[in-house]
């Protein structure tokens, strides 16, 4: 029935309507999205770590952005609302970790623009050794 289908279609967009699950064998699917999500951001230029455990898996990015996967969508932190005192998140279905990672890669560069590497890692990054920086 079409009202149905809706219905279905209105649960899969709305992340607090999807539940997550915690089998074992679906822990490997979560770690496959994230994988992708990885994948599609070095396509992009971006470096990510995967990490995967207790039915997540988690793509850290950069500081402040970390992107966890449940096997069925991803969200990411983009903000906070003084208002209502709390983190603001966006989400994108993880059966389309392209197009996933093109919204990710806009807040890496704004937290990139905003948030630029500290110093002391500036200099490791060009080569020079831990005791060199240190005063």
């Amino acid at each position: 029935m079409p009202g149905e289908r809706g219905v279905a279609l209105l649960d899969v967009m709305n992340p607090s309507r999807v539940t997550t699950h915690t089998d074992p064998a679906e822990e490997t699917t979560q770690r496959l999205h994230a994988e992708l999500l990885q994948q599609a951001l070095e396509e992009r230029g971006i470096t990510a770590d995967v990490h995967d455990g207790y039915g997540l898996a988690l793509v850290s990015v950069w500081v402040g952005l970390i992107v966890w996967c449940d096997g069925y969508r991803f969200w990411w932190r983009t903000g906070w609302d003084p208002v209502r005192k709390r983190a603001v998140y966006a989400w994108h279905p993880a059966i389309e970790p392209g197009r996933a990672a093109r919204r990710v890669a806009f807040r890496y560069a704004d937290l990139r623009a905003n948030h630029p590497l500290s110093s002391t890692v500036s200099d490791l990054a060009t080569g020079a050794s831990p005791a060199e920086t240190l005063p």
